[in-house]
């Protein structure tokens, strides 16, 4: 058989994968926190419904699967002997405020639908292999940073424990009644030497696929983020009777940064820059604001484009501010630095999606992933999943059956690889 006309039955199979994955994904977008939309934040009812139910999922695959002192899904399956590195598989299954439904997900579910097909081959693998659903990777609720993956990494800060949800609940009480372990979070890391690499697929979130008509592209890099949370302190008072040259308005002040952020940002090659959040108080229609609180969000493939950027951001907000007789402070939350992938696993991946008849892009990923922080002890890649006009974060968030079926049979043929790779 000719190449080409190889590629053009492994073109014409059939989806079946791609319906499974699609059908589990919608199955579990049933666990959410808010009716009529799907909201699933950390160590809420709605995930730890989930994660019984992807646990229950795994241990019918054939796993042996728990939920761990941090919340996340971890299952495992011995290779050809007991003991070996694992190969981990997965991504998260925490959610945005009305999120769509396949961010993060869709990586859980390719991981343990490829795990089902390879496991029905029969053959032994020379590495053990394990599916993870990591539970915060969005950051949504607590004041945090890939808590779950870091946990594994050996990176979990202990002062995330103190954090604190709007609600003001500690992340450690929540984890408690979760049916967690504070205590234990810290024997959760794993030692590199037992890890021998970690594949997340997940949609790109961007519109670079659909544009080059591929299903699936290969992540070169993670960009790097900080985040700040940043005050602008003025004066409250009446809206009718202080003249306009004599006010300290807050939020006056709070919009001129927006504005400068927003053109930092764009000036700086490579980079963004995002005001995602403001609170205004008093926040009456007759007061003049006292006090505007944001926050920020900024971004760079290269991190020192990225300290650059933080660095103007700041000095221009810091401008305003004694111009306008404002007080201003930021504190920084989050500061991940660029990721680079394994080159390894970007060509293991790059070379299963061409068998299939595939020319994946090579892009970078502009949103950070579980695959950051378990590159700190493993070699890291991920695939990435074409999405409709690169939406995400949203409800129209939406890619195909045929779609699904094709980055799952990526990863099978991947780990197959990495399996005849490594017991050549």
């Amino acid at each position: 058989m000719t190449e080409d006309l190889r590629n053009q039955d492994l073109r014409n199979q059939d989806l079946r994968l791609g319906a499974r994955v699609m059908a589990l994904i919608d199955d579990l977008a049933r666990h959410t926190d808010e009716p009529g939309r799907l909201t699933r934040l950390y160590l809420s009812p709605a995930h730890r419904a989930a994660a019984e139910t992807v646990a229950g999922w795994m241990g019918r695959a054939g796993f042996a699967a728990r939920i761990d002192a941090a919340g996340s899904v971890v299952a495992r399956r011995e290779g050809a002997a007991p003991g070996l590195p694992a190969l981990i598989l997965g991504s998260h299954i925490d959610s945005v405020v009305d999120a769509g439904r396949y961010d993060g997900n869709l990586g859980v579910i390719c991981g343990l639908v490829a795990a089902e097909e390879i496991l029905a081959r029969g053959a032994p693998l020379p590495f053990a292999l394990e599916l993870v659903a990591f539970g915060d990777e969005e950051n949504v609720r607590f004041p945090t940073s890939l808590s779950t993956s870091k946990a594994l990494a050996g990176r979990y800060r202990p002062d995330w424990l103190d954090g604190r949800d709007k609600d003001g609940t500690r992340l450690r009480d929540a984890l408690v009644a979760f049916g967690g372990d504070p205590e234990g979070i810290p024997a959760l890391a794993r030692d590199p030497a037992t890890v021998a690499g970690f594949l997340e697929v997940h949609i790109e979130q961007g519109p670079a696929l659909e544009a080059a008509g591929q299903p699936v592209g290969i992540v070169s890099a993670i960009a790097g983020i900080t985040r700040a949370r940043c005050a602008v302190t003025g004066e409250a008072n009446h809206a009718g009777t202080v003249p306009m040259g004599m006010r300290r308005d807050a939020l006056a002040g709070a919009a001129e940064m927006v504005l400068a952020v927003e053109r930092l940002g764009a000036a700086m090659p490579g980079a963004v820059a995002t005001v995602g959040a403001l609170d205004v108080a008093p926040g009456a229609v007759n007061v003049i604001a006292g006090r505007v609180d944001f926050t920020l969000d900024l971004r760079a493939p290269d991190d020192a484009v990225r300290a650059r950027l933080v660095a103007e951001v700041e000095a221009a907000c810091r401008e305003i501010a004694e111009r306008r007789g404002l007080g201003f402070a930021a504190e920084t939350f989050m500061d991940n630095p660029a990721v680079a992938l394994d080159a390894g696993l970007q060509a293991a991946l790059e070379a299963a999606a061409r068998r299939h008849g595939f020319a994946p892009p090579r892009l970078p990923s502009g949103a950070t992933h579980d695959a950051a922080a378990l590159a700190a002890i493993a070699p890291a890649a991920m695939l990435f999943v074409r999405c409709r006009a690169g939406i995400s974060h949203n409800p129209a968030e939406s890619i195909t059956v045929a779609d699904a079926d094709a980055a799952t049979r990526v990863l099978i043929d991947a780990v197959l690889g990495l399996a005849e790779k490594a017991g050549a």
